[in-house]
């Protein structure tokens, strides 16, 4: 059933599907605990590591992502990674493969930055083309201390993972606490 969505009973309690692919997964949780080919992490332009999923993500996959992101800085991106691009590392100690690292916009009442969160979600996508990943794991780009309001930001990402081309098989967005997750559930019953 294309554009559906079904509640799952198994260990992910309250996870929603979505039957379109990339197949769309919502599951509350913990992003750095997830058993995907890539996780993505929204960074910060530096790639060095901070607060919220970034700085989680940075101290489970331990010093391999510090070191990857070093030698992204030093040969790609000299003066930082730009919002709406990304890249990818190692995972290190985390139990993914990859991790893709995106820099989100920062809201803004007088701007709509909307196409830098898409992008962040359409380049994370090629990203994990290119290295070959089937199930990617997303946190809610832009929602934490970039003040991206929740209700803004999941039709935002919904749309653009539906609208990427991709060989990625399915996208979970894991979302930490039941706000972020009821939004995303809105955003994937509205999309159809």
């Amino acid at each position: 059933m294309a554009g559906s969505a079904e509640r799952s009973s198994g260990p992910d309690r309250g996870a929603i599907y979505d039957g379109d692919v990339p197949r769309i997964v919502l599951i509350q949780g913990d992003i750095t605990e997830q058993h995907v080919d890539a996780i993505v992490n929204a960074a910060n332009s530096s790639l060095m590591g901070g607060g919220g999923v970034d700085g989680a993500i940075h101290r489970r996959g331990g010093p391999a992502i510090l070191e990857g992101c070093r030698e992204i800085r030093r040969t790609t991106y000299p003066d930082g990674l730009p919002t709406g691009q990304a890249v990818g590392t190692t995972a290190g100690n985390l139990p993914a493969r990859w991790v893709i690292h995106t820099v989100g916009p920062v809201f803004a009442k007088s701007e709509d930055r909307s196409a830098l969160l898409a992008s962040c979600h359409a380049e994370s996508l090629k990203v994990a083309d290119d290295l070959g990943a089937r199930t990617v794991a997303f946190p809610a780009i832009s929602t934490g201390v970039y003040g991206y309001p929740l209700e803004l930001a999941a039709p935002v990402a919904i749309a653009a993972v539906k609208g990427t081309d991709t060989k990625v098989e399915e996208v979970r967005f894991v979302l930490f606490g039941p706000d972020a997750h009821d939004a995303f559930a809105r955003a994937v019953a509205e999309a159809g």
